[in-house]
């Protein structure tokens, strides 16, 4: 299973990863099936996206990332590890922190918090108007 773009040190330290996780080579089920989403024909018909299942846990993710089948299996192998040690460690990994940071984003303000920001606004907007260029022809 090896593959030109991926270093032979990369896929050690994958393999690393792995054992690390307690994911053992016997314990994975692969399975290859079509991509979806955009690039058309190509991907419509070939089986490059790799499904790959951790059987004692149940575990099981899908990668799609290159149109390589041998770079996805390298991929789907490193990202199931990942799932797997943050699992472990129980910390909320960093890619989940990023979209609830942007969910908490797009959550609507409620009224009080409008009122509020619409009122921090208009002082602020009186603060600037009153920055006004004082006449030197007045005096």
């Amino acid at each position: 299973m090896d593959h030109p773009y991926l270093k032979p040190e990369r896929q050690a330290q994958i393999r690393e990863r792995m054992q690390l996780a307690g994911i053992r080579e016997e314990d994975l089920e692969e399975r290859f099936v079509l991509g979806s989403g955009s690039g058309g024909q190509k991907i419509n018909k070939t089986s490059s996206a790799v499904m790959l299942r951790h059987a004692p846990s149940g575990e099981w993710i899908k990668v799609q990332a290159s149109r390589s089948r041998e770079l996805n299996r390298w991929l789907a192998r490193r990202a199931l590890a990942e799932r797997m040690l943050s699992r472990i460690a129980g910390v909320i990994s960093a890619r989940q922190q990023e979209a609830e940071r942007i969910r908490r984003q797009k959550r609507r303000r409620s009224r009080r918090q409008r009122v509020r920001m619409l009122a921090d606004k208009r002082h602020h907007s009186g603060t600037k108007a009153n920055r006004t260029r004082v006449d030197a022809s007045a005096e």
